[in-house]
Formats: structure tokens, sequence, C-alpha cells
């Protein structure tokens, strides 16, 4: 499986020659050439983690493609069809096996409604979280670890790369950051994943990582 970094928190994932797409945002740039697109998961209703555009550019190319989300972004998206998911889920849709985690966003401030959030696990090997912290309680080849975020503070991010001990990691939700507090924040992550014995890598945009 191949993993490909795009800006913020939206990946593409290669196997068999289909491709699965997460959290296609208005942080990232215009999706405009993705084929093969069997499935496309977002996490929760933010924008940053979709926005019907990038949905409608995918769905252009790739008509068929199903979309799968939290009950809050099916109620948000409401001119696309999106399968509703939930903490405990497991969807196949060939060649991928997606299981679910969490039911809600990390808290931002009190004044500020908590949404909606699923974290996916894509063939028992890659898992990322959405805008929470929830532990997927098996082993992870790959993680797809938050740097930076207004509900994120560092230290808990690192707990949480503690606590799940992938083999390897890379360093997501960094749009808020510039370029000294990205560096600051991926060493952080980087000791958090080596602590579990596991590889931390630098994945920029368009980077893509096989695992």
């Amino acid at each position: 499986m191949k993993l490909t970094k795009f800006e913020h928190a939206t990946m593409v994932l290669d196997k068999g020659g289909s491709t699965l797409v997460i959290d296609p945002g208005a942080f990232t740039t215009p999706l405009t050439d993705l084929t093969g697109v069997v499935a496309i998961v977002i996490t929760h209703e933010h924008a940053d983690h979709w926005t019907t555009e990038q949905l409608q550019r995918i769905l252009e190319k790739n008509p068929d493609a199903r979309i799968l989300g939290p009950a809050g972004v099916a109620a948000a998206a409401t001119d696309l069809i999106v399968e509703t998911v939930k903490h405990g889920d497991i969807v196949s849709i060939d060649p991928f096996t997606l299981q679910f985690f969490g039911e809600k966003h990390a808290v931002i401030h009190e004044s500020i409604p908590i949404v909606d959030n699923v974290g996916v696990l894509v063939d028992n090997a890659f898992y990322y979280g959405g805008d929470s912290y929830t532990l997927p309680g098996v082993p992870v080849e790959m993680l797809a670890a938050p740097i930076g975020a207004p509900w994120l503070k560092i230290g808990d991010a690192m707990d949480y790369v503690l606590a799940v001990k992938p083999r390897h990691s890379l360093p997501v939700h960094d749009a808020p950051l510039s370029q000294i507090g990205k560096s600051m924040t991926r060493s952080r992550i980087e000791w958090a994943t080596q602590q579990g014995g596991g590889e931390f890598h630098m994945l920029e945009p368009g980077d893509s990582f096989d695992f």
C-alpha cells in the first residue's frame, strides 16, 4: 500500500490500482487528477477536512466513489450521498477494509460545539484519528499524527503517539503552523515514535511512502 501526503490533513492511499482519499479539505490544493478512487473518508464536518468543491472534483473523474463519514458529515453534505459510519463499524470497499473508531472531535473550547468525528483504520495497517486522540487499540503499522490545531497541545499529541506505538509515523494536520513551528512539533513526534521502536517519516505534500 502506498500513502501519499497532500497539504494539511489530506492523504491518499493506493493499493492494487484502487485509491482511497481521506479528508480532502479547504487547506489542500484542488484535487483535479485523482483516478481509480473507490472511496472517500471524511472524519468530521469541519471545512479543513472536506469541502463540496473538493468532493465534486474527485467525483467528476470517479463518479462511483463512495463517501463515508459520521452523522455530522452526512447532515452537512446535503447535496451529496454520504454513507454514515460510527464507532465499531467495519466496511469493505474492494480492495480496502475500513474500521472506524471514536465518536467526537477533541475539545477546542467550551463555547464551541463538539462535532462528530471518527478515526479510520485501513487494512489493519494505517490509522488516522481525525481531530481526536482516539486509540485504535490494535497494533498500527503507520500512524498519521496531528501536530498543529486549535485543539492540540503538543504534549498530548506526544502521549497519543506513545500510546499507539506505531512502527511508522508521519506528521499531518499542520497547515496552522509556520515552518519553524512545524520543525519543532515534528521533532517531538519523531521522539515519541522512536520511544516505541518506530520510525518517523517527514513527508512533504506530494511525498509518498510504501508500507
